[in-house]
Parts: C-alpha cells; sequence; structure tokens
C-alpha cells in the first residue's frame, strides 16, 4: 500500500475512486437496483410524437381546433368492411348506426361523425364497399391510448355483416409505441450476446469482457430512470429509448475497451494495479472525459429546437454519455484494483496462444504494452512497423496526396444522393404493413376520394357575417391547387374551413397552398393546419434554429479539441473530417429510404420523403460517435509527439518526429477504434432491425457512418491530411500557446511543474 501515498504516481482522483473498491460497487448495486425500480414501466410513459413545433401557427389551430370543433380533428376511424354488399344496403346501416351509437356512450370519445350520418363521399369508398366512422379519443397520448385499448377489443372484427379495422392516428401512434416496445427487447436480446462474442475475440479474456458490458448495462438503466423522471415533468418520446440502448452499450464499451486496454498495457509493463489503475486514470482517463464531453456536445445541440421528438434524443443522449463515463471512470477502476491482473482470467484464447512460438508471444506482449512503461518504451521503435496498422500508416503518409483526393472524392460522391432529398412528415407508413392501422390508413389513401392523409383546415377567429365568409371562401377557392372548400362551420366567434388540395396532402403544391392561404386577406384572424401545415412550420422551425446548432457544435467542439492537442489546425481538421465522414450516411438514407432502393430487402415501405427532424437527429448522434473516435486517436498521436520531445510547433522537432507520432498513434489505437466501431454498428444494426422506419433508418444510417469514420476516416483521411499539414498541424499563436500550458490536458505523463513553468516561458519567448 506504499503506493497510495507516492504523489507522483497516485493522484487525487485515483485515491478517491480506488480508496474503498468493494464499497464503491456495493453502492453502484444499489444505485443500479434503485435505477431498475425508477426506470421500471417507462415505456408507457413516453410519447410518439413530437414531429411539430409547439409554438408554430399549425400547432395553435390544431389545438383550437380540437378545443371548439372536436368534430374536426378525428384522431379514431372505424373502417367498414361490408364485402360484397354495399355500404349503403340496409343491414349494413343498420349495424354502422349501432356501432356509432355504442361508440358516442363510451367515455372519453366525442365528435362521433359517419357516412351514413353525413352521406359525405369523402366517407366512402370509391367501390362502394367500405365506409368509415370518425371520432375523436380526448386527453394527451397516454390517455388516449389507455381509452384505445379499454374500447377497441369491442369493435375490432366482425359485428354481423361488416368487418370492422381500428385506425386513424391514435391508432397509429399507439401501435408505433407498442412495436417499438417489443423491437427494443428484440434489439437487445440480438445485441448484447453478439457483443460479449466480439469482446471476448478483442480481449481474450472473459473477465476483462464482461466489463464493458456491465458499465453498459449501467448506463442503460440509469437513463432510462432519468428518462420516467423527466417524463413526469415534460414530453419525452419513446424513440429516444433506442438511442439510450445504442449509446448506452456503444459508448460504455466503447470508453470501458479503451480503459481497459490501457490497464493491461501497464501491466504487461511491470506495473502494480495501483499504479496502473493510476496511470490508465490520467492517460486513457482523460480521453474518455474529453469524448463524453465531445458526444454531450453535439446531442446538446438539439436542446435548440423545439420539437419534443429531437430534445428527447438529447436527454436521453447527454443522460447515457454522462452515465457512461462516470460509470468507467469510478466503477471500472474500483473493479480494476480488486481484480488486479485476474483481469486476465478466463483466457479462452489459451488454446490458440500455446501453438505459437515463444518469441511470437513475446512480441505481442512487447507490442501490447504501454508506451509509458519501461519494456514497451524500449520495444516500440522495433515493432513500430510490424505491425498492420503500422504498415498501412505508413503507406498513406507516403502516398498522402493520392489519398487525400481519393478518400475525399469517394466520400463526396457517395453523399450526392442527399442533393435531392425530399421532407416530409412520420405517418402510417412508418409501421409494418400488416399493421392494422397501417391496413387502415392505406385503404382510405388507395380507395376513398379526396386527398389521401387529409386536407387543410383554416381557422378564422374574430366576428364577421355570412357574407364575409361566403366572401373569404370563394378567394380561397380560386387559389390554384385547391380541388374543393367546405364550410364554413361557425361557433360563436370562431369558425373554420376545410380545403382539400389537388394531389397528395403534403407535396410541393400542397405546401405552396399553406403559404397562399396565409397571405389571403380576409377580415378576421386566420391560422393554417394540416399535415401540409405542420411540416411547413417544421422546416420553417429547423431551419431558422440549425445554424445556431451547427455553430454550438462546431465552437465548443474546437475549443474542447484545442485544450485536448493545444493545436490550432487540429481542431479544424476533426470538425471538417468529421462532417466529411457523414456524407456516406446522408447520401445512402436518400437513396434507400427516400428513393426505396433494397426496400424489399430490408422490409420497409418508402413514403418518397424523409422525416423532417431525422437529418438532424442523425447528425448529431453521428457527428458525436464520430468526434468519439478521433479524440481517441489524436489523443494517442499527442502522446506520441509530447513523448518525442516536440515543443507544439516551437520548430525544434522535424516532421520525422511528426510523422511517427502519426504511425505510432494509429498503430497503437487503429485495432481498438475498428473493435469499438465495429461493436457499436453491432448494436445500430440490431436496433435497424426495427419494424418501424425511422428507427431502421437511424439503426442503419448511423452504423454505416461509424463504420466509415473508423475505417475510411480514422485509418486513411486523417494520417494522410496530418502527413501533408507535417509540423505545421501542431502550430497555435504564442497567447493560445501559453493558454494551453496552462488549461490545457493531454494524455501522457505530465511534467514536473517547474519545468513545464521554464518551457512555457521559453515557447511565450519565442513566440
Amino acid at each position: 500500500m506504499t503506493e497510495v501515498n507516492s504523489p507522483p504516481r497516485v493522484g487525487a482522483w485515483t485515491r478517491f475512486v480506488t480508496a474503498r473498491p468493494r464499497l464503491t460497487l456495493l453502492a453502484a448495486l444499489v444505485l443500479t437496483v434503485l435505477a431498475v425500480l425508477a426506470g421500471s414501466g417507462v415505456a408507457d410513459r413516453l410519447g410518439s410524437g413530437g414531429w411539430e413545433d409547439p409554438d408554430a401557427q399549425s400547432t395553435y389551430a390544431t389545438q383550437a381546433l380540437e378545443r371548439e370543433f372536436p368534430d374536426s380533428q378525428p384522431n379514431l376511424l372505424l373502417l367498414l368492411d361490408a364485402g360484397r354488399a354495399s355500404v349503403d344496403d340496409p343491414a349494413v346501416a343498420a349495424e354502422a348506426a349501432r356501432l356509432a351509437e355504442r361508440l358516442a356512450g363510451e367515455k372519453g370519445v366525442v365528435g362521433i361523425g359517419s357516412y351514413w350520418q353525413t352521406k359525405a363521399p369523402a366517407l366512402r369508398a370509391e367501390d362502394g364497399h367500405e365506409a368509415l366512422i370518425a371520432a375523436r379519443i380526448t386527453g394527451d397520448e397516454k390517455t388516449a391510448g389507455e381509452t384505445l385499448d379499454r374500447i377497441a377489443p369491442s369493435y375490432r372484427g366482425a359485428h354481423g355483416p361488416v368487418e370492422v379495422k381500428l385506425g386513424g392516428m391514435v391508432a397509429v401512434r399507439h401501435e408505433m409505441q407498442t412495436i417499438i416496445q417489443e423491437d427494443l427487447t428484440r434489439a437487445e436480446i440480438i445485441a448484447l450476446p453478439i457483443t460479449l462474442v466480439l469482446l471476448v475475440m478483442v480481449f481474450g479474456s472473459a473477465v476483462a469482457a464482461l466489463l464493458p458490458l456491465g458499465i453498459g448495462i449501467i448506463a442503460i438503466l440509469g437513463t432510462n430512470a432519468v428518462l420516467s423522471g423527466l417524463a413526469a415533468f415534460t414530453d419525452v418520446s419513446i424513440f429516444a429509448m433506442n438511442l439510450t440502448t445504442a449509446l448506452g452499450l456503444g459508448l460504455a464499451i466503447d470508453y470501458a475497451l479503451f480503459i481497459v486496454r490501457r490497464f493491461r498495457e501497464e501491466l504487461d509493463g511491470g506495473a502494480e494495479p495501483l499504479t496502473a489503475v493510476a496511470t490508465t486514470l490520467r492517460t486513457a482517463g482523460r480521453t474518455v472525459l474529453f469524448s463524453a464531453l465531445t458526444v454531450a456536445v453535439s446531442l446538446a445541440a438539439m436542446l435548440l429546437f423545439p420539437q419534443y421528438f429531437l430534445r428527447s434524443f438529447a436527454y436521453a443522449g447527454i443522460a447515457v454519455v454522462l452515465l457512461a463515463a462516470a460509470a468507467a471512470l469510478v466503477l471500472l477502476p474500483a473493479a480494476l484494483i480488486l481484480l488486479g491482473h485476474r483481469v486476465d482470467s478466463l483466457d479462452l484464447r489459451r488454446l490458440f496462444r500455446r501453438r505459437r512460438p515463444p518469441q511470437e508471444s513475446g512480441a505481442r506482449t512487447s507490442a501490447q504494452a504501454a508506451p509509458g512503461g519501461k519494456a514497451s518504451g524500449a520495444a516500440a521503435p522495433a515493432g513500430e512497423k510490424g505491425t498492420a496498422w503500422a504498415r498501412t500508416a505508413t503507406l498513406v503518409m507516403r502516398r498522402a496526396p493520392f489519398f487525400a483526393l481519393a478518400t475525399t472524392a469517394v466520400l463526396v460522391l457517395l453523399g450526392l444522393p442527399f442533393l435531392g432529398v425530399r421532407f416530409g412528415t412520420a405517418d402510417d407508413r412508418q409501421l409494418p404493413s400488416s399493421a392494422e392501422s397501417r391496413v387502415v390508413q392505406q385503404h382510405i389513401r388507395d380507395g376513398f376520394p379526396g386527398s389521401p392523409g387529409g386536407g387543410l383546415e383554416v381557422l378564422a377567429e374574430g366576428k364577421a357575417t355570412p357574407a364575409q365568409y361566403a366572401a373569404y371562401k370563394e378567394r380561397v377557392a380560386a387559389l390554384p391547387e385547391v380541388a374543393r372548400v367546405d364550410g364554413p362551420l361557425v361557433k360563436g366567434d370562431s369558425a373554420y374551413f376545410t380545403v382539400l388540395p389537388e394531389g397528395e396532402a403534403v407535396d410541393e403544391p400542397a405546401q405552396r397552398l399553406v403559404g397562399d392561404l396565409r397571405a389571403t386577406e380576409a377580415p378576421f384572424d386566420t391560422k393554417v393546419t394540416g399535415a401540409a401545415a405542420v411540416l411547413v412550420d417544421s422546416k420553417q422551425a429547423i431551419a431558422e434554429r440549425l445554424p445556431w446548432a451547427a455553430a454550438f457544435i462546431a465552437i465548443v467542439t474546437l475549443f474542447l479539441v484545442f485544450l485536448l492537442t493545444g493545436s490550432v489546425l487540429i481542431p479544424l481538421q476533426a470538425v471538417l473530417l468529421n462532417a466529411l465522414s457523414l456524407t456516406a450516411m446522408f447520401g445512402a438514407v436518400v437513396w434507400v429510404f427516400q428513393d426505396g432502393h433494397l426496400s424489399g430487402l430490408l422490409g420497409f415501405t418508402s413514403p418518397g420523403s424523409i422525416e423532417t427532424t431525422l437529418p438532424v437527429l442523425m447528425f448529431c448522434v453521428a457527428f458525436g460517435l464520430s468526434m468519439d473516435y478521433g479524440v481517441f486517436l489524436l489523443s494517442r498521436i499527442k502522446e506520441e509527439y509530447d513523448r518525442g520531445g516536440t515543443s507544439h510547433g516551437s520548430g525544434a522537432v522535424g516532421d520525422g518526429d511528426h510523422e511517427r507520432a502519426v504511425r505510432v498513434g494509429l498503430q497503437r489505437t487503429g485495432g481498438l477504434i475498428t473493435a469499438a466501431a465495429v461493436i457499436l454498428a453491432v448494436v445500430m444494426v440490431a436496433i435497424g432491425t426495427s419494424r418501424v422506419t425511422n428507427t431502421k433508418m437511424l439503426g442503419l444510417g448511423i452504423a454505416l457512418a461509424v463504420l466509415m469514420d473508423a475505417m475510411v476516416v480514422r485509418s486513411l483521411l486523417v494520417p494522410a491530411i496530418m502527413r501533408l499539414t507535417g509540423r505545421a498541424t501542431w502550430w497555435a499563436p504564442a497567447p493560445l500557446r501559453r493558454f494551453h500550458a496552462r488549461f490545457g490536458l493531454s494524455e501522457g505523463e505530465p511534467a514536473p511543474v517547474p519545468e513545464a513553468d521554464r518551457e512555457r516561458d521559453k515557447v511565450g519567448a519565442r513566440g
């Protein structure tokens, strides 16, 4: 225990997290149990909407119409199929009347209307064999879902001469919520065992492999508890649970991989467990902290948008990142102290190692040893060029212009399909084709007259005469793209008109019609809502806030990477290359999910557009994960650069040392980053097996982005660019060098304070 009292080797944080490791782990177990209790049933408290701007004109109009004219906003549809008979058959009409009367008596159901009551053509199929009963279930999403669960069994199925199916927005959202819960459970069942197998392949030891998995489970359970608490105060989307699972496993495994790998390297170098933990926290621990901050910054940008769908991912993402980092920096060191050399227990690759020549095993130990240890420090030069990653780095830097141009060209080419992106709204086509509510909506879309998905509603507020209403109706009917105008329905000082556009409900002409309606003069205040209006307002809200979100991510990321590296150029490279790494993801999203390629293989129906908020979400998540891997690589390159006696661009060291730092940095982290990316991609692909299209798009898209970043950008583009920029990579003006010398953090052994002070003075004088 003499190590504890040795300040140069063991810092205050190490002493704090390792002083009572058993007590630390026991407290974590208690907190985890409490998190399980607090987070149980969290999915039932989450919503399935959140794509609209709550402050938009369309949202105000929708809420006012729900309050004043509930009949205008039906969210429950009963599709009555008369088979070969006509819906006008007396027996069918009588049964429909009984169902409508019974539905009117249900608690929480208002605004009953049907084809048989109104004879409205829009409620009768063109072939005459199907017709609709429309109603509205009152209350929020949770209350409406409970009401639907209560009444649905009484109406679904055969009723005399008709067969009844349930649809409408409340049924779509409720069915989507149920499917997401089922798919998430299946994704976890798929991802956990595969992840464990991959971790065993990476570590060899079953004990070491279980540590990252345990950290991930703790992060997921803790985040579920956080979401459950937030749901009591604000709206939270159930889609965020998918991100909780993906990032909980992915990032926790990334962080634990990095820390456990470095700990084992220190043990291989002859360090005692306490000293190994101290060095690990001082080096890999700092990298994990920076990585968590950069990922959290990218996710926090979604808080700038008004849609609670996006804000929910920020809640879940920030919570899971912080919990994963905290568990990796507190619980994992405590576990490593208790395990010590037993971290390599249950080595499942022992049989294969027995077949290796003794000198090969020794070479492996030297190659894996930590650069900070004496053994590894002596062995590193001899083995630098002996690995595939070192050879890759050497080849790439030797042909740096070719690899930089070729890789950039390929990434830009893969992103070209995104230039043809069309934005739309999420509807029933997110669900599998066999889902009941999807079947109902598809029947309405294919077989009923009028605009599929409904028209536009114009809310008129203020006193007006019948003549003024009639004059306004004439002006609206004369607008381009208007097929029909119904109304007005007047109640007090309010009224509403229904405007049916020609063509699809949310296509470009319908969106132009929204602007024309809002620009049409009227002697009263008008507000426009409907699917196209919600889309227009959502696009406007995102466009207004997107520059601020991008600036927030860029500025904070630049600052954090500067603190890590002390360079002005590296942060700029990191941000630009990260953005470039996402082009393949965005191109694939449009080519596959908008244009419908591979839809049969992947099992989804393309609506011909991308939901407006999805690109924002995918950018924030994928950019953060790319920075995660970028920090891992840059921190090790910086450590090697500092170890070579560099002075942050002062000119004291030539390009050879810079190239060695890049080569050794990639050699030390290339396999680790690739393994982490593959594991995270497995988790995201498991999420991508969802039957809900948006979740499938999120999972598969981010899996592609992660693999492209790790295997193309970090392996080829980063070393090529760093070779081209040479020693200028580490340049910073004198004031920033002094700032970094005082406040910056970097991976590696810290220099004694007096020497550091003298070095800062020299740097400042030269500047």
